[in-house]
């Protein structure tokens, strides 16, 4: 597996300048593709994981995308794009059984990168004092648990110099918190950021990459039509930062451009 990181830097500044001619993006997209790397992203149905999988084929890469059952129009709707590029699971990542499912389906088979995309929230202005059990838990559960059982589970299937990577979020960064909000959904963050990097202190010397991924306020479902970004300002510096991390070691706490986020 050949490193790729100029590559991707320069399909970035090819792409922020439009006088460059058309066939030296097309050359440096091929030079990705005959390298026929593939990734599993868990949770591709919708938003920022739908747009990594479309981000990743489009330069040429295999894709396994996964979906709960009932939410994969987008994903098959991509996958029709893509017919032999594109492979659709089904997981709910929140059912351990249904992850050793998963990991049972794939046996035997390699990928650069596995990204695990998960995330819901409660009511934003809702504080730790006034958020129901039950509502505290799904949170919990989903952002922090279930993407790293999943993490766990699939974590053979990654190869030598590959990346294994979650979305995290920079509301879950402890040291930034200064201005306080979003007190669950940043409770679950830095969850999980805590469990991969005790995942992280059990492999010193694993020879692959850990990725926590601080992607910014994205317009998404969960993100809301007032947060900051659009997918299209932002999928081309996130897939850029996670094939960047091929060939590195140890866990890294980025944010979208590759930045070191504080702890």
């Amino acid at each position: 597996m050949g490193d790729h990181r100029d590559g991707a830097a320069s399909i970035r500044r090819t792409r922020e300048n439009p006088q460059t001619n058309s066939k030296v993006l097309n050359t440096l997209r091929e030079g990705e593709m005959s390298h026929d790397r593939s990734a599993l992203i868990v949770g591709a149905s919708r938003g920022l994981g739908l747009a990594i999988a479309r981000e990743l084929l489009e330069r040429g890469w295999r894709v396994v995308g996964t979906a709960r059952e009932g939410r994969k129009a987008q994903l098959q709707a991509l996958a029709e794009r893509y017919p032999k590029m594109l492979e659709i699971e089904y997981v709910d990542i929140t059912d351990i059984g249904r992850i050793a499912a998963l990991k049972e389906r794939l046996k035997g088979r390699t990928f650069d990168v596995l990204f695990v995309n998960a995330g819901v929230s409660n009511p934003r202005r809702e504080t730790v004092g006034e958020v129901s059990t039950e509502e505290y838990v799904r949170v919990m559960i989903t952002n922090s648990l279930s993407v790293m059982r999943a993490v766990e589970q699939l974590e053979e299937n990654v190869c030598v110099g590959g990346v294994i990577g979650a979305m995290s979020s920079g509301l879950g960064s402890v040291a930034n918190n200064e201005k306080g909000g979003f007190e669950v959904y940043r409770a679950s963050k830095a969850a999980l950021n805590m469990l991969m990097r005790s995942f992280a202190a059990r492999r010193e010397h694993d020879d692959r990459a850990l990725l926590l991924l601080a992607p910014g306020w994205v317009k998404t479902d969960m993100g809301g039509a007032d947060a900051s970004f659009s997918i299209e300002e932002v999928i081309h510096d996130i897939v850029d930062t996670i094939v960047a991390q091929e060939g590195k070691t140890g866990l890294h706490y980025l944010d979208r451009f590759g930045k070191t986020v504080r702890w």
